[in-house]
């Protein structure tokens, strides 16, 4: 198993993609900071009784979809070129037990992307706070910085999850863009469709998507859904365990 983790580090770290994806990820920082400086002059021109309606959201959530985008296209990338270029009849000769080569790959990119994910989410959080000092603007910025930290680092746990997920997307779909579509349907599509629902599917169905998870992990005010931390946990962990699951089934029954 070391071996196969030696192998599966050694082919992401030297493929150009890998750091393509990590350099769009390090832009979030200085994108956060600029829109936060731009959000703070804003705020510091309008009179203080407009202030109470304006809405100035948390850069590092904001920002967070395209964190995980990030790392789920990193994760796709670290099996379906294989597919596309016959290597994987190469890794399945190395590592005979399919579902060891699979769990070496999930190994790699939940390390990669949970230390990335954390980084970047905690370098987004760190600088906006500081560019928008003690300014109480509503809705992301009225609490203090203790009471985020839990949020902070449930979010980057998140993008490990969605990385693990597009893995087994991967896995499943044997194409790059196939999978890269599900997961943004997954990000992006689904919670504006649920939004179309009627009470109370929406805020049930809601309160399952990976988007609205983290929050209801650390129980924050602001989380869509009424799952406890617990329920919370679980469906993570669901949504990691079927799509690597299958992942695995559709590997180890298919002709590489």
């Amino acid at each position: 198993m070391t071996d196969a983790l030696a192998s599966e580090w050694l082919k992401l770290r030297s493929v150009r993609s890998t750091w393509y994806v990590l350099g769009v990820v390090a832009v979030t920082v200085p994108l956060a900071a600029f829109l936060a400086r731009q959000g703070v002059d804003a705020w510091d021109g309008l009179p203080p009784a407009r202030r109470a309606g304006f809405q100035g959201q948390a850069m590092e959530q904001a920002l967070l979809p395209l964190v995980q985008l990030c790392l789920a296209v990193l994760a796709v990338l670290a099996i379906t070129p294989e597919y596309a270029t016959g290597m994987i009849r190469t890794s399945v000769t190395a590592v005979p037990r399919r579902s060891a080569l699979l769990a070496a790959k999930a190994a790699v990119v939940a390390a990669i992307s949970l230390t990335a994910g954390q980084v970047a989410v905690g370098a987004v959080f760190l600088a906006c706070r500081a560019i928008v000092g003690d300014r109480p603007i509503p809705p992301g910025y009225t609490t203090g910085v203790s009471e985020e930290i839990p949020l902070v680092l449930a979010s980057g746990l998140s993008v490990a999850v969605i990385a693990l997920v597009a893995l087994g997307l991967g896995a499943v779909m044997r194409s790059t863009a196939g999978a890269i579509v599900a997961v943004c349907v997954l990000l992006f599509v689904l919670p504006l469709a649920v939004n179309l629902l009627a009470d109370p599917w929406n805020d049930r169905i809601a309160s399952v998507l990976p988007s609205n998870l983290a929050a209801q992990l650390v129980d924050h005010p602001s989380a869509v859904g009424g799952l406890p931390p617990p329920g919370a946990l679980a469906v993570l962990s669901a949504y990691v365990i079927v799509a690597l699951g299958a992942g695995a089934v559709v590997l180890a029954r298919r002709d590489a």
